[in-house]
């Protein structure tokens, strides 16, 4: 597993300040997001799915972000593509995997299109709920608790 405590430092924070996008709530959430998506372990979806990267985004919803909210928002395109190491063309659905900046850029912007306002920085449940309702979704397998479960870990471990 990463260590949480440098990835919020080195990877979360530094990504979200570049964006213009950062808050106490968003950066707990981005942390929850990525313990409870992948245990801060997993960079490619066990089983053989599809889920990329760190927070464990699905290709079609990457290229849905592109194609349908940063294709239409030049400022906030600029900054994430300024995180991508590869050609814009394939806009970067394999560069989830091993970079984790432009991991951290592409869940913000998922978070970005919500418009609920983010849950209080210590409401764990709340942002649980609200990683379920935005993020994995009614229909997906996460659960609120399980949220609840590995954010507190999370903590435990720093």
């Amino acid at each position: 597993m990463i260590n949480p405590t440098q990835f919020r430092e080195f990877v979360i924070r530094p990504v979200l300040k570049t964006m213009d996008a950062w808050s106490e709530s968003v950066e707990n959430l981005m942390m929850g997001t990525a313990m409870q998506e992948s245990g801060l372990t997993y960079l490619r979806q066990l089983g053989g799915g599809p889920a990329l990267g760190i927070f464990q985004m699905e290709p079609d919803t990457h290229d849905d972000i592109w194609n349908n909210y940063l294709d239409y928002r030049d400022d906030i395109k600029t900054k994430v593509s300024g995180f991508m190491c590869r050609d814009k063309i394939e806009r970067g659905k394999e560069e989830m995997v091993w970079n984790l900046a432009y991991a951290t850029a592409m869940c913000r912007v998922h978070y970005l299109r919500v418009p609920e306002s983010f849950p209080h920085e210590k409401d764990i449940i709340g942002m649980a709920s609200y990683w379920k309702q935005y993020y994995n979704t009614p229909l997906g397998k996460g659960t609120i608790d399980q949220f609840v479960e590995n954010y507190e870990r999370m903590l435990k471990s720093n």
